[in-house]
């Protein structure tokens, strides 16, 4: 381990210039010139820079009500063997929303959150994250957004702390400046005493963490979210909540998935409900109830099992108990 060390890339003074997500890609590329500063684009999305300072965290600010959306769908489809998983999916988020996005299983939600970073191509319809269409320019996109998948597919033979390290260097920070933030994501999620430990040997909490770290590290203008704290013990998904509701009132959009709705009903200013790939409803939870016609005091477990038409009745297991 310690020679692997020795030849660790993330510590070199080249900077890769792919998220981690283009680092097998990035291994058959030459390496780009360094970029000039940041300068703003006719989209608003910064251009990356080749440094950021080590003693600045860029803090998003929060748009005029009239901005672009964060999050735009239109017509979004995806079919799998004449199966459409997505169905038309036409959806809006504003900047700086927690967005919970709801469904049962098999309702598309890991589909739909699959294209909107870049991992699937729809069937039809368009994307557009950032005022920027991903088919276009997926970097620009990537650079921008933070993406904590249900399933954690980690280099399971680097320590978190090297995990750390290599996303940050991946994102374009200096070394310093990675250094830092690594740290403080580290002692922030309670890690610090493990960032040594390989990942391979790390509980499913703490695997959940340092990804949801990984996908903090550049600051990211939106976070997908999908199944954030499932693993997560109660002390730290109380650290985790806070830090996400935090995020969101500094003008991060987060889009975030749970099956465990009093959560999202806690977090979430707003939601949308999908069934069989297609949108039932989206809007505050006092709107949707409106719609539905449902009472004032239901739970949003209530008015998700009415709008899925969920039939949750079932006979005894008479040779149960």
């Amino acid at each position: 381990m310690a020679a692997e060390r020795d030849r660790d890339p993330t510590m070199s003074d080249e900077k890769p210039p792919f998220p981690p997500e283009e680092a097998a890609t990035a291994e058959a590329t030459p390496p780009a010139e360094p970029a000039p500063p940041a300068a703003e684009t006719p989209t608003g999305i910064p251009t990356p820079t080749a440094e950021l300072s080590p003693t600045e965290t860029p803090t998003p600010s929060v748009p005029p009500p009239h901005a672009e959306p964060a999050i735009e769908l239109t017509g979004l489809r995806k079919v799998f063997g004449g199966v459409a998983a997505v169905d038309g999916l036409t959806l809006r988020v504003a900047r700086g929303r927690f967005f919970g996005f709801l469904g049962p299983n098999g309702a598309g939600k890991s589909t739909t959150i699959k294209m909107l970073t870049g991992l699937l191509s729809p069937s039809a319809g368009s994307i557009r994250i950032e005022g920027v269409d991903p088919a276009e320019d997926l970097l620009a996109v990537k650079r921008v957004i933070g993406v904590l998948p249900e399933e954690l597919p980690l280099y399971e033979r680097l320590s978190g702390e090297e995990y750390l390290l290599f996303a940050g260097r991946m994102y374009g920070l200096s070394k310093a400046e990675t250094r830092r933030r690594a740290d403080e994501l580290l002692d922030f999620l309670s890690l610090g005493d493990d960032r040594g430990k390989l990942i391979v040997d790390y509980s499913q909490g703490m695997r959940k963490k340092v990804a949801l770290a990984a996908a903090l590290i550049h600051s990211p203008r939106v976070l997908f979210l999908d199944e954030p704290l499932n693993g997560i013990d109660p002390v730290s998904a109380r650290v985790v909540t806070d830090l996400l509701s935090g995020l969101s009132k500094k003008g991060v959009t987060l889009f975030f998935t749970s099956h465990v709705l009093d959560v999202v009903e806690r977090l979430c200013d707003e939601v949308a409900v999908i069934d069989r790939g297609r949108l039932v409803a989206q809007g505050t939870l006092d709107e949707i109830r409106a719609q539905r016609e449902v009472g004032g005091d239901a739970s949003l477990e209530d008015v998700f099992l009415k709008l899925v038409a969920a039939d949750v009745k079932r006979p005894d297991l008479a040779w149960l108990g």
